[in-house]
């Protein structure tokens, strides 16, 4: 046998010997999941079923890794799939999908027929060294229990055919070990692929959730700049106008009239620094000229707690994704610096192929937890209308840390 065949056979085979391990711990999962499903459905824990799915989901985006690298193919996770499920219905919908129904269908495949015909695979080449063995051991078995390969070997005569016996075994193994292999691995991919139809209707519906998202967030920051306008801007300009309005009756009564004046020029320098930090925050000319590594700099330095920032090559990212990047940074180090009594916090932004990863540590108390309307919801619906992912981990006591994803294809 050539390297390359010796190689690809040994892959093969290990291919095999690991998909055997994985079938007995599918099974465990089949028959824990077969046991339990009348129970949940019975005292009502049915609401933890997603759970449990998500659970088979993560099992199953493990075997489609490892098939797809096996063949040399792509397949994609089951959370590229499936919409991302927020309520009680969405989670229910998302246990009992038509891809959750392949899953549990790849489970039993893969728990009962891939479990023996791996297993009886594997063992061709054991099954020829121990023919080979036989031929020397067979004496010191009893009489009333002699050793058995194909046939009972009760003498010398039936102790030489076993070389033959072995050469067999070994034929099988060299022809049926990659063969099989391929026949596994072909109807694990079969099972774990997505439907074209499926993937096509799972993307509609994760356009419309991220399309709600961005109208959500539209809708918030339109709220946001209404309330800065009314709040700011426009009480310092009212008081422009007063102001101006007691100089005119003073000029009338010959009255002071240069403090009043003064009086409105504050007003509108405040209104006008007012309307500067709305636009700034509408999109923070900070962006145009440093960039993201920039921006999140000057975050760090006017940050209340100590903060180090760690965005090296991170490069220039559509100007959107920049712009939810900055402010999903500078609310999580507002949050910091307002509830957890940490005394540093760490940013770390980095780019893997399309997707801009942002982490957010700090060393407080923790406990932190989304509310609605919150600081945190406010940072997953600005990251959703983008498709992103949002994790926030904060166990009490600390570490508290807010893990983004934000694709940022151009």
């Amino acid at each position: 046998m050539k390297d390359g065949r010796m190689r690809r056979w040994l892959r093969a085979w290990g291919y095999l010997a690991i998909e055997a391990g994985v079938s007995i711990a599918s099974v465990v999962f089949l028959s824990l999941g077969i046991a339990l499903l009348p129970l949940m459905i019975i005292t009502g824990g049915v609401l933890l079923m997603p759970e449990a799915v998500r659970g088979l989901h993560g099992w199953t985006d493990l075997s489609r890794r490892r098939v797809g690298a096996y063949r040399g193919e792509e397949l994609a996770p089951i959370g590229h799939v499936l919409p991302p499920a927020s309520t009680i219905d969405d989670r229910l919908r998302f246990a009992f999908s038509r891809a959750t129904g392949r899953d549990v269908l790849w489970l039993a495949v893969q728990g009962i027929p891939v479990l023996f015909l791996t297993l009886l695979t594997i063992s061709l080449p054991v099954a020829a060294v121990n023919a080979l063995a036989i031929t020397y051991y067979w004496q010191f078995a009893p009489a009333d229990d002699p050793v058995s390969a194909v046939y009972p070997v009760t003498s010398w005569e039936l102790a030489a055919t076993m070389p033959l016996v072995a050469l067999a075994y070994g034929i099988l193994a060299v022809f049926l070990i990659p063969a099989v292999a391929r026949l596994v691995s072909f109807v694990s991919a079969q099972l774990l692929a997505t439907p074209e139809k499926s993937r096509l209707a799972a993307r509609v519906d994760a356009l419309t959730l991220s399309r709600a998202a961005a109208l959500d967030a539209h809708a918030a920051e339109l709220r946001r700049i209404e309330r800065d306008l009314h709040d700011g801007a426009q009480n310092r300009l009212v008081n422009v106008v007063m102001m101006l309005g007691i100089a005119e009756r003073a000029q009338e009564t010959g009255g002071d009239v240069l403090e009043p004046l003064r009086r409105a020029q504050d007003a509108a320098t405040d209104a006008l620094a007012g309307l500067r930090r709305t636009v700034h925050d509408i999109y923070p000319p900070i962006l145009d000229e440093l960039g993201l590594e920039g921006a999140l700099a000057s975050l760090a330095g006017r940050s209340v707690v100590p903060c180090t920032i760690e965005a090296a090559d991170v490069g220039r990212v559509p100007a959107a994704v920049e712009s939810a990047s900055y402010f999903v940074v500078a609310e999580a180090l507002t949050n910091v610096s307002k509830y957890s009594a940490a005394t540093r916090a760490t940013v770390e932004v980095a780019r893997a192929g399309e997707v801009l990863l942002i982490t957010v540590e700090d060393d407080g108390v923790g406990g932190a937890v989304e509310r609605p309307g919150g600081g945190v919801a406010g940072i997953r619906r600005r990251i959703e209308a983008f498709e992103g992912t949002l994790e926030l981990s904060s166990p009490a006591g600390g570490p508290t840390t807010l893990r983004a994803e934000l694709p940022c294809g151009s």
